[in-house]
């Protein structure tokens, strides 16, 4: 695409805060390249429904169908996702143009009350939106002895979700580092868990850009801002989500981290039990593997062999019965 074309690339988004600012932030990466670029505000079915788990509505695929009808028909040519909320297989006809370099990758306790899990009241209320935060959460709560902490389903975007804390719904809740920084809201994180305390869901913090397949010519002008580390580190994270069954229902974290050419990938399953069952939750199952990586293809198969890992440890790909 010639950058001195009059026609503006038409950026479909979710009209969140934090949606906006990243469409925004393509907007001037973009922009900064000689194009002209416009905003397409959207509500997506992902923020229509607030009062079910995405796990029960359709998985965080509600949050991306809207921008792709978008694409499909031409009131749009590309939609700037949170890659962790990109199903693992796109409709036919749609394509992965482009993974922009990844912020923090990690979660964070936010609080007005405590600054790590230990000092959470007696029977406190802990929100998270995520499966595998909370499978992840009761782990370390198990581990601390507090059996009384609820953990409970906060949906929302990142706005609402910090209102409902402060007006007293929770003791604390846990987000994506990546959007409170985004926001400037660096602040109100409390504690930032490290992979090894809480391992991140794969792709988090890092930004996809989606198009129509066929758009080689946006493709092409895309280029520019995608984050080759980034890309197979996501590449490799989502293949194991892929391999599981790539199912938003399924508590699985899966994350990568670079040393030198050796990119080594860590991952998690974990089995969801109901707050009000009184037994002790299932023990995690984990699994992990490196070696040197250059291509996607390489990124995909260290993906598939984690996964194999988790599933000769007892995991169950998403859709077996129990």
């Amino acid at each position: 695409m010639n950058p001195s074309s009059r026609t503006p690339i038409v950026i479909a988004t979710r009209e969140s805060r934090l949606a906006l600012w990243q469409a925004r932030h393509v907007q001037q990466c973009l922009e900064a390249l000689g194009h002209r670029v416009e905003l397409l505000g959207m509500t997506t079915r992902g923020d229509q429904i607030l009062d079910r788990t995405l796990s029960k509505v359709g998985g965080k695929g509600l949050f991306v169908k809207e921008l792709e009808s978008a694409l499909e028909d031409g009131r749009a040519d590309i939609a700037v996702h949170s890659l962790k909320d990109v199903p693992m297989e796109l409709p036919a006809g749609f394509a992965l143009a482009c993974v922009m370099e990844r912020e923090d990758p990690r979660d964070a306790l936010v609080s007005n009350r405590i600054d790590e899990l230990a000092q959470l009241r007696p029977d406190a209320v802990l929100g998270t939106s995520s499966l595998r935060r909370a499978v992840l959460l009761r782990d370390s709560l198990t581990r601390l002895g507090r059996d009384d902490v609820r953990i409970a389903p906060l949906r929302g975007n990142l706005d609402t979700r910090l209102r409902k804390l402060d007006e007293g719904g929770f003791d604390a809740i846990v987000l994506a580092a990546a959007g409170l920084k985004r926001l400037g809201l660096a602040s109100r994180i409390r504690l930032v868990f490290e992979p090894e305390q809480m391992l991140p869901a794969a792709g988090q913090g890092a930004l996809g850009i989606e198009v129509r397949a066929d758009r080689q010519d946006l493709i092409e002008a895309l280029a520019p801002l995608a984050h080759r580390p980034t890309w197979l580190a996501v590449a490799s994270e989502r293949e194991v989500s892929r391999s599981m069954g790539g199912s938003c229902s399924m508590p699985l974290a899966a994350h990568a981290r670079w040393s030198g050419v050796q990119l080594t990938l860590h991952a998690a399953w974990g089995e969801m039990r109901d707050e009000a069952d009184a037994g002790p939750p299932s023990p995690l199952v984990r699994a992990d593997g490196c070696q040197d990586v250059a291509d996607l293809p390489q990124a995909v198969a260290l993906g598939r062999r984690v996964a194999q890992q988790l599933r000769d440890g007892g995991a169950r790909v998403a859709g077996d019965a129990a």
